[in-house]
């Protein structure tokens, strides 16, 4: 009777542990980047433009860098 009492709480935080960790994996989920081909000019602002631009390219969409002012086009790996 004492050793399952100590057994319990263990099984109990596997449990938890299992159950946070498949909730947690697509959060996990990577996206490539690449920087756009067609895209011309500077990217001042998350445009329209980048995004669709990106998406003739095959990316799923794009975004404006906020350091190198670029369109940098994104899609799951």
């Amino acid at each position: 009777m004492e050793s399952s009492r100590k057994f319990f709480p263990a099984v109990v935080i596997l449990l938890l542990l299992v159950v946070m960790a498949t909730e947690v994996a697509p959060a996990l989920a990577r996206n490539c980047e690449a920087k756009s081909t067609k895209f011309q000019g500077t990217c001042l602002t998350d445009n329209e433009n980048c995004a669709s631009m990106c998406r003739t390219e095959g990316f799923a969409s794009g975004d404006c860098s906020p350091f190198r002012r670029r369109c940098i086009c994104t899609k799951p790996c």
